[in-house]
């Protein structure tokens, strides 16, 4: 074997592996930076795609990571690579202590998801973009949080988590970052303040039950008052009814009365004018009778004294019995 063919050997050999070392595979959703001689050459997309070695290389960019350990405690570490990953991410940034606009420091906790849409803008507008990003929310969580009270930082997370994106989102512009949305997770105020809250509460819970009390009682009486109203009501309408009624019966029976003794007087008038017996007569013998009923019906009367000429009257009073209606 010859040296010239050793060499060529070798040299071809080398080829291969240039050849080889170039080719580079770019999963779905991720991205490279090319530099060629330290200058922005392209953007790789995903599958195949060919670098010169030596020539071309892809610029690194810090990346950051969490490892979660079984505890459930976490740690942060910051590692390069060129691999720039298009998805949308997610960073849960530590609990930060925030004084809100009454001077109560309250620790809060954050969620950031964000994507990187231009690549470019990402590697060379920032130097370190997950540190970027997490100091600049840190930031603008305190500027938020600072212009409210405490009950406001707890009861609008919705109003919070709208203003960081919309500032998020305008500052990470430039650096070809897509904030999407800013997630408030925990909002923890002191213990000191927390039991005032509480008691705040319990006693906002107190004199809501009392004035539910107070008007379920108000709504009972009302109601119990227009009951016995309309019981009265029910019972005075009963009474004139009533009354009415009686009223009614005892004018029939009175009409009832006057036509019978109109009867009476009538057949007794028409007797009277048959037997040609003098009215008067007749109606003086009548009130002779019913004055001898009231002297014998007295307790007192033992002995009844008549007038001489009483038994003329008695002998006319029998003959005019005759005259009197007939019973059936």
């Amino acid at each position: 074997m010859s040296l010239s063919f050793i060499v060529f050997f070798i040299i071809a050999v080398i080829a291969v592996i240039y050849v080889l070392k170039g080719f580079k595979i770019v999963p779905q959703s991720e991205t490279r930076v090319v530099e060629r001689l330290g200058r922005y050459d392209r953007t790789l997309q995903s599958g195949i795609n060919y670098l010169f070695p030596i020539i071309d290389q892809a610029r690194e960019v810090v990346q950051r990571d969490e490892i979660k350990y079984a505890d459930g405690s976490k740690s942060v570490i910051m590692r390069t690579t060129s691999r720039i990953d298009l998805r949308e991410q997610v960073y849960d940034f530590d609990k930060q202590s925030v004084i809100t606009k009454d001077n109560v420091t309250t620790t809060i906790n954050a969620l950031l998801y964000f994507q990187i849409v231009d690549p470019v803008k990402s590697v060379y507008e920032i130097d370190n973009l997950p540190n970027a990003i997490e100091k600049l929310t840190q930031t603008t969580l305190r500027n938020v949080i600072g212009e409210l009270e405490l009950d406001e930082t707890l009861t609008s997370r919705d109003t919070i988590n709208s203003k960081l994106r919309i500032v998020l989102d305008e500052a990470t512009n430039k650096w070809g970052v897509k904030v999407n949305r800013v997630e408030l997770q925990d909002i923890t105020p002191p213990d000191s303040v927390r039991r005032a809250m509480e008691q705040q509460m319990q006693a906002e819970r107190e004199r809501r039950a009392k004035v539910l009390e107070a008007r379920g009682q108000k709504e009972a009486m009302i109601l119990q008052s227009e009951g016995e109203k309309e019981s009265q009501i029910n019972q005075a309408e009963a009474e004139r009814q009533t009354q009415i009624l009686k009223a009614r019966g005892e004018a029939d029976a009175k009409v009832l009365q006057a036509n019978a003794e109109a009867e009476a007087i009538r057949k007794v008038a028409e007797a009277i004018a048959e037997s040609k017996t003098d009215p008067a007569t007749y109606m003086l013998l009548m009130k002779y009778v019913e004055t001898l009923k009231e002297i014998g019906s007295g307790d007192q009367a033992k002995t009844v004294f008549l007038p001489f000429e009483a038994s003329n009257l008695v002998g006319a009073l029998g003959s005019l019995t005759e005259l009197l209606p007939k019973k059936q």
